[in-house]
């Protein structure tokens, strides 16, 4: 058996046993890839697929054990390969990071900066998408960590710690009359048109929970996955936007309330904490320039408990696909 057969057997299990889509992705043959695969069951003794003809249809139970390992033995592949990386070059390589917007727009620049500043030979790959997009991308290594607001509790294979805790906030024209009231109500809000966040951006579904509970059902005018999109919008009068504090804290055209054209009002009280947390893949080997990264994302975390967490989650106050409200 070689890894060669091992890795045929992962991506056709990836792919939907699909034969041809796992030929293309790992840019080899058909024939091959059946060939393979047909030797490695030979020499296990046992069928890893059920076929029908040349097509795969399932995966047998004793297949199910076998992709296990095979995972676990690509895994620490893999963590080998990085390994080496890792002493090769102490100092140097890429940091691949998965985010979201948001995070990347707002929260981002200043550890990405200190971190080149520290490790000037090392260079930052930025990887954007939707929450399940940063955990997908997490867990197929293409990037080292994840960061990202909404629950990966789809995701078992992927470690999560708490990064920082932020609230939504209402912004809205300086002229508005809700700007003039101190302390906002979902009533109110649920009576103007409201610009905000995908359902699956940022913690939309904080939103819409508090509303239903309520019994209340909002004007959604617009649905954008970013701020600086719905702070667009608002402008222009379509409605009131609910966007994350970070968007309008750390936005120079916001940050004097009397000279802004647009005003915001803090709706914790209304909507609750959202917590942003940090994910890593499970069993993972991180350099060292890594850890230093999520150090720099938040002050909570140490390099010994990011360790500890991606060796034994269930002892480091870690979540493996936990929802905690994100």
């Amino acid at each position: 058996m070689n890894l060669h057969q091992f890795r045929f057997v992962q991506e056709a299990a990836r792919r939907n046993l699909n034969l041809t889509e796992t030929a293309k992705a790992l840019h080899t043959s058909q024939p091959g890839i059946s060939k393979a695969i047909l030797e490695l069951e030979e020499e296990l003794g046992i069928d890893i697929f059920v076929r029908h003809g040349k097509r795969l249809r399932r995966i047998t139970e004793p297949g199910l054990k076998v992709l296990e390992s095979i995972d676990i033995i690509l895994r620490e592949v893999g963590n080998l390969k990085r390994i080496g990386d890792e002493y090769a070059m102490q100092d140097a390589g890429t940091l691949s990071i998965a985010t979201t917007h948001t995070q990347a727009r707002y929260v981002l620049p200043e550890p990405v900066a200190a971190l080149r500043k520290k490790y000037p030979k090392v260079s930052i790959s930025l990887h954007q998408g939707t929450p399940e997009q940063v955990a997908q991308m997490v867990l197929d290594e293409v990037a080292d960590i994840g960061l990202a607001t909404e629950s990966l509790s789809d995701f078992p294979d992927l470690v999560t710690l708490p990064a920082y805790e932020w609230h939504h906030v209402v912004v809205m024209p300086a002229h508005h009359p809700l700007a003039q009231v101190p302390r906002l109500t979902l009533e109110q809000l649920a009576a103007e048109p409201l610009i905000s966040y995908h359902p699956s951006f940022t913690g939309r579904k904080r939103i819409d929970q508090a509303f239903a509970q309520r019994g209340l059902h909002p004007n959604v005018a617009l649905e954008a996955i970013d701020a600086d999109v719905i702070k667009t919008y608002t402008r222009l009068g379509l409605g009131i936007g609910l966007v994350a504090e970070m968007a309008v804290k750390d936005d120079p055209t916001m940050q004097n309330q009397t000279q802004s054209d647009l005003v915001w009002r803090p709706v914790g009280h209304l909507f609750g904490p959202n917590i942003a947390r940090i994910a890593f893949k499970r069993g993972a080997y991180l350099r060292q320039f890594v850890l230093a990264f999520a150090e720099l994302i938040s002050d909570r975390l140490t390099r010994a408990m990011i360790l500890q967490a991606i060796r034994n989650p269930d002892d480091s106050g870690a979540t493996s696909g936990t929802d905690y409200g994100l």
